[in-house]
């Protein structure tokens, strides 16, 4: 049957909801409560549990807009002073502030509605694809709601920062590349290799932790494609990093003509990887500690560094500390998974953060894991195959992008919004187990009510 012809039953009358509709009307949904979390956030950016760095953006796309260019007016975070360059934050999310800000003046509220409505409609959509992709139309659309209503997708949907387009972006990215595996005609693989290339590089462009997933992305796509007796098509992947270049480029030579040194993207990987296996720790990782903390870590004689030069220097202590003490390093590694995966409430934690952990992760994990498991045991391990066709398939794309991103972050870094975007990827999981789950338990009415009659 036609997928797009597909209809529910609406309170046992004859009348007929169709598929386009329900998810037209879940889009909806999620575009107005993103709208209305962007309108009680308001016109004022103000310090919030977990979106903290929207003041920076905020302040940043400010001195763009008057002429000073990248820069702050006062020493702001990590350590970089009044009127020097920075390349830490995403230049493409402050070019996004600085457009409203220049359009409609200083109105942070226009750019939190705006972003409520891109994301909410994409990401929702994204979603919806990507699950139907995988499993069916009614899971699809299973997940698409889940997305919809996820408190942190609602939450962070008005916070004027990277995480909403990034998230939208990085499912962009993996349902192309599903697309990429199994296309056969030169013309649509050549198509669809821009619209990868296009897609990675904003993804890389709003945060540049997502290069390192690119490797294995490809490696997917060839592999994918090879178990499909399909060509490799190195054309199309050539057009793909060719984007990504051009993306990625015009911000290095900027870099390098403020900095005198090359920057790739942004002068942040060093300053994470310092700060997140300092010594200070000793095997037990706490996922924030006082500025001032985090300031007292950097050694007295490189304060005098520039913003670029200082984040390499940081990068080299802190590989420093893993050489040093590899064990320790092991061991905290190993303790940032709980606050990685955090889904319980917590005194540390304020209201409205206990609030969206556990209605959204916390409701949505013991599905997510369910959905893994059945998935793995019925859809894909069957008599005969082996582990290379799981890894080959769409389901497998969204694993090997949960296990690689979930380990960069256990090794470096780990916050609960910076596990956002396997959140995003699991939940089709999450959509299977359910719809899994109602269909046994109305099997089991069925097969009541069936003994009952008789």
């Amino acid at each position: 049957m036609d997928p797009h012809h597909y209809s529910i039953k609406f309170l046992r009358t004859s009348h007929t909801i169709s598929a386009q509709q329900i998810l037209i009307c879940i889009i909806i949904t999620a575009i107005l409560l993103r709208v209305a979390s962007a309108l009680l956030l308001g016109n004022q950016v103000t310090v919030l549990p977990g979106i903290y760095d929207q003041i920076s953006y905020d302040n940043l796309a400010q001195r763009v807009v008057d002429g000073y260019g990248f820069t702050f007016a006062e020493e702001h975070w990590p350590i970089t002073r009044p009127g020097e360059p920075t390349a830490h934050w995403s230049f493409l999310y402050t070019l996004y502030l600085t457009a409203i800000y220049t359009l409609f003046g200083h109105q942070p509220v226009i750019a939190r509605i705006l972003q409520a409505i891109v994301v909410g409609a994409l990401q929702t959509y994204l979603t919806y694809l990507i699950a139907e992709k995988i499993f069916a139309q009614k899971i699809g659309l299973i997940a698409a709601a889940i997305s919809a209503v996820y408190m942190y997708f609602i939450y962070y949907g008005g916070a004027l920062m990277t995480e909403p387009f990034y998230i939208t972006a990085i499912l962009w990215s993996l349902f192309l590349a599903m697309r990429m595996a199994e296309i056969d005609d030169f013309q649509q693989t050549i198509k669809f290799g821009v619209g990868l290339g296009i897609a990675l590089g904003i993804t890389v462009v709003l945060r540049q932790v997502f290069l390192l997933f690119i490797p294995f992305l490809f490696i997917w796509i060839w592999i994918a494609r090879f178990r499909r007796r399909l060509h490799l098509s190195l054309i199309s992947t050539g057009l793909s990093i060719g984007l990504i270049v051009l993306c990625v480029l015009p911000i290095s030579l900027y870099n390098q003509s403020r900095f005198g040194r090359f920057v790739l993207l942004n002068t942040n990987s060093g300053y994470a990887f310092f700060f997140g296996n300092h010594p200070y720790y000793g095997t037990h990782f706490i996922p924030i500690l006082h500025t001032d903390v985090y300031l007292s870590f950097i050694p007295k004689e490189l304060r005098s560094l520039d913003e670029a030069a200082l984040d390499q220097a940081l990068l080299q202590r802190g590989l420093q500390f893993v050489f040093d003490d590899p064990r320790r390093y092991v061991l905290l590694s190993i303790s940032r998974i709980p606050a990685y995966f955090m889904f319980w409430p917590s005194s540390d934690s304020s209201l409205i953060s206990n609030i969206a952990r556990v209605s959204s992760f916390g409701v949505t994990l013991p599905f997510m894991l369910y959905g893994l498991v059945a998935c793995l045991g019925k859809k894909h391990v069957q008599t005969g195959n082996h582990l290379l066709n799981l890894f080959a398939s769409p389901t497998g794309l969204l694993i090997v992008f949960a296990v690689i991103y979930a380990s960069v972050h256990i090794l470096t870094w780990a916050l609960i919004r910076y596990r956002l975007p396997i959140d995003a990827v699991l939940i089709p999981f999450a959509a299977f187990a359910i719809s899994n789950v109602f269909e046994q338990a109305k099997k089991k009415i069925d097969l009541v009510r069936t003994g009952s009659a008789s």
